[in-house]
């Protein structure tokens, strides 16, 4: 027997991964952390990060969980370390740069998810109402609002998502995932 919150990975590859809420920031902050990481030669303290960023701490730590939840960095012993697939983003060009970042995003439970939500659906499209209530089907434990702005940042940077304001409503990308 499942747990409620497992869901397929792919419509017919029988196996299940936890959909996990997205860190709710946008993926330019990430890439602008990871080149603050590397001007700082690629490993900082965090807590001294914070510091010289003048940020809010909690919201430093959402943007380095969405960075490490992408692969591009990793955080033992409270200091923060660029691993080489971030350190390799920062330094390519915008296309190549942007199918890495598609790539990565493209792993995560819940953006394999919402793919296969809206390949099943008809013109491969969702109203916002609808991308809502599947989130809060799918993730009920959180807020929804802030998943669904997470999923359209990081959907339309990825370029895997389109999403049009004017009509309210939420597209698979004609680009190959």
């Amino acid at each position: 027997m499942t747990d409620s919150n497992d869901f397929p990975t792919s419509p017919d590859s029988g196996t299940h991964a936890f959909v996990t809420p997205l860190p709710p920031t946008g993926l330019s902050k990430v890439l602008g952390l990871l080149e603050i990481l590397d001007d700082h030669g690629g490993r900082e303290d965090i807590y001294k990060l914070a510091r010289e960023l003048r940020d809010s701490f909690g919201e430093l730590i959402i943007i380095i969980k969405a960075a490490e939840i992408l692969e591009f960095v990793e955080t033992p012993g409270g200091d923060l370390v660029l691993l080489p697939l971030g350190k390799q983003v920062i330094e390519l060009p915008v296309n190549e740069k942007k199918k890495i970042i598609s790539q990565q995003v493209a792993k995560l439970p819940l953006i394999d998810h919402m793919i296969n939500f809206l390949r099943d659906r008809e013109e491969h499209q969702a109203s916002r109402p609808e991308v809502i209530e599947e989130l809060t089907r799918v993730l009920p434990t959180e807020r929804p609002k802030p998943q669904f702005d997470a999923l359209v940042n990081w959907g339309r940077y990825s370029e895997l998502m389109t999403f049009s304001r004017d009509e309210d409503i939420l597209r698979l990308s004609d680009k190959p995932i």
